[in-house]
């Protein structure tokens, strides 16, 4: 396996966390009205899982083997 296939299985790996971590049974255990330094938990969880994803779809295109 070269490279380009590795880098393309990690990206496909990411995006069904992707879609685990945004379908309805995981927001739903979000949703409850409390806040963390004022931000609903709802938004905080959608923004850190969206920052999380991110940073590792960076580290997955930035690195080699």
């Amino acid at each position: 396996m070269d490279e380009f296939e590795v880098k393309a299985r990690r990206m496909v790996a990411l995006c069904l966390l992707g879609v685990l971590l945004f379908n309805y049974p995981m927001l739903a255990l979000f949703n409850v009205s409390a806040t963390v330094f004022g931000i609903p938990i709802l938004y905080a969880y959608i923004f850190a899982a969206w920052s999380l994803l991110t940073g590792c779809m960076a580290l997955v295109v930035e690195t080699g083997d």
